[in-house]
């Protein structure tokens, strides 16, 4: 792994792979062109407006107060005509820098959209082989990253079209000195080129360590009961602070850079500039009268001249900084380990609810097997059992049957059809599933029943509530189904979010109910709720079960033992107790604990 990482995040980026990235991002700024293309234009006009206030004050010292013709009149002339091209000034920057940050944010925010969209379609393959605080990170951090990145292709504009005419003035002015002047432009281009190469490595680095932050923040949240149960604490706050050492580590990188070739050495260069002009009219001075107006506005075009690149070297970090986070939010852009796919033309409806799987074999890695050709029918309302130990494929039968998985051996029918044929909306609507860990939502209970789906009314909600036993305990809360849910439900036992988590299944009317260990993790209090409210679930749908106790699926049609992802007995309960094979095993074994 760390080879991996030396490869990936310490090299430098190309040339070639900078424009690539700028390439692919700036196309989503095409919709929102009609802010920055009026903000751009402004910041043109700012640069024209820097050349013409030196000219003023120029001309009102070479004509007017070196000659001593300067009357009261003058000075109010020129004051008001300086203040006014100043005022004008503010007023275009405002508008400028207003349109453009508006710009920036919306297309960030386009991109954040356009990003949280892609990982609602990735594949489950993804989320097991990428930690989800590296997904936060690049979906806020580095999306937040690219508000400043905006600004780098405005300030590139602006700086260019000021080095331009600071040129132009210059030139105007005096040639030979412009010439001088421009012999210090390759040493600034050598440094700028010096300064990408180095400071993309950095970035990278320092982007990495930070998305490494976000992984272990996210899960040491996530299983803070874990942490401190085993008391974990002084483990987890060392690997922390050795992750945010190494993170200060490419900080202070990253200041050494900026500070030794950024501004530095642009000021230096202009200081160096600044003596040259000086000792340039010096020695002229000498043979010739030189206008003190002509200094000074010559002094101040190479300034103008310069400070572009000054603001140019300031946003190169920041452009190393969004170069690396934009390549990262490509990355998972162009991942192609997207959601199973359904027919293009596909347009079945789910009628009957028959599930028949044939010679259906399944990996997740495409090497190891977790199931073998896995063959089995259930008809319309019957319930199918799949009972196994501990990593026999049973989880994985139901994750290919709900399309979280594509599998590439063997065929899954629904009524006699591919599973392909039926839109991905149509197999969400007509199956129902109840997980063994009830997920929550922060929000209310109606909220979590519901799920976002406006066509389901709040009688529908009372419905499936009062169907699945749930509103025995809703109605005992001070705000029945407007009672507050915190993140995951934590104020509510096992079995209620269960309750909960059933009707959030029932209010759909599925066809087929598909039930991971849905018993497995329930108080005593609530089992009988849970067990009644099952058997009503069941009732006249296609149910295939994944059952932890065995006792709970004695009235199934077909109960499936497997065992390292084959099927390796079938039948009724009383078929499997009578053969004496494995499940017998299993269902003595469970008895005798009981």
């Amino acid at each position: 792994m760390e080879d991996q990482y030396q490869s990936e995040w310490t090299r430098s980026m190309s040339g070639k792979e900078q424009v690539r990235v700028v390439k692919r991002m700036l196309t989503f700024t095409k919709p929102f062109l009609r802010l920055f293309v009026p903000s751009i234009i402004l910041a043109l006009v700012l640069s024209a407006i820097n050349m013409v206030l030196p000219r003023i004050i120029q001309i009102f010292i070479d004509n007017y107060l070196n000659t001593g013709n300067t009357v009261f009149s003058i000075f109010i002339y020129f004051a008001l005509l300086y203040f006014g091209v100043v005022c004008l000034k503010a007023i275009i920057w405002f508008f400028q820098y207003f349109l453009y940050l508006e710009a920036a944010v919306k297309t960030s925010q386009h991109i954040r959209l356009s990003l949280y969209k892609k990982v609602q379609q990735l594949g489950m393959r993804y989320f097991d082989k990428t930690p989800a605080g590296s997904i936060v990170s690049r979906v806020t951090n580095d999306t937040e990253t690219l508000i400043e990145f905006w600004f780098v292709f405005l300030s590139v504009l602006t700086g260019v079209s000021g080095v331009i005419a600071g040129f132009i003035a210059m030139w105007l002015i005096n040639p030979t000195l412009t010439m001088y002047v421009m012999l210090f432009l390759p040493i600034l281009l050598v440094i700028v080129w010096y300064y990408q190469k180095f400071s993309s490595r950095v970035y990278r680095r320092m982007r990495e360590k930070l998305s490494q932050l976000n992984t272990k923040l996210n899960e040491s949240i996530s299983g803070m009961s874990i942490v401190q149960q085993f008391r974990q604490e002084k483990r987890l706050e060392q690997e922390f602070e050795e992750i945010n050492d190494d993170y200060l580590q490419t900080k202070y990188a990253m200041i050494k850079t900026n500070s030794l070739l950024l501004a530095p050495v642009i000021n230096l260069l202009v200081a160096l500039n600044t003596a040259l002009v000086l000792y340039f009219f010096g020695k002229l001075s000498l043979d010739t009268m030189i206008n003190v107006g002509i200094i000074y506005a010559f002094i101040t075009y190479v300034q103008t001249f310069f400070q572009p690149m000054i603001n140019m070297m300031d946003f190169l970090s920041v452009f190393q900084d969004g170069l690396v986070a934009s390549s990262r939010i490509l990355k998972i852009m162009d991942h192609q380990e997207v959601a199973p796919q359904q027919y293009t033309d596909a347009a079945e409806e789910i009628i009957e609810g028959k599930i028949e799987f044939r010679n259906v074999s399944f990996a997740y890695d495409d090497d190891h097997y977790v199931l073998r050709n896995i063959s089995f029918v259930a008809n319309p309302g019957e319930t199918i059992a799949l009972v196994g130990h501990t990593g026999s494929g049973k989880s994985s039968i139901i994750n290919v049957m709900m399309r979280f998985y594509e599998f590439y051996e063997g065929e899954i029918l629904i009524d006699d059809k591919d599973i392909r044929a039926y839109p991905m909306e149509e197999l969400r609507r007509k199956m129902g599933l109840v997980l063994q860990d009830a997920f929550m939502f922060y929000g209310d209970i109606k909220s979590n029943i519901r799920l976002l789906d406006e066509s389901i009314t709040d009688e529908q909600i009372r419905q499936a509530a009062e169907f699945v036993q749930a509103d025995k305990f809703i109605n005992t809360l001070p705000d029945k189904y407007d009672a507050k849910v915190i993140e995951r439900g934590a104020s509510y036992s096992s079995g209620q979010r269960q309750l909960i988590s059933f009707a959030r299944t029932i209010v759909t009317d599925p066809k087929i109910l598909v039930l991971d260990e849905a018993t497995a993790n329930i108080d005593t209090e609530t089992e009988s709720l849970i067990q009644e409210g099952l058997a009503r679930m069941r009732k006249g749908r296609t149910t295939l079960a994944i059952a932890h106790r065995l006792s709970t699926i004695r009235d199934a049609n077909l109960i499936l033992v497997l065992d390292k992802g084959e099927i390796v007995e079938r039948g009724s309960h009383d078929e499997l107790i009578e053969s004496g094979g494995l499940y017998y095993d299993m269902y003595r074994l469970q008895q005798n604990q009981e």
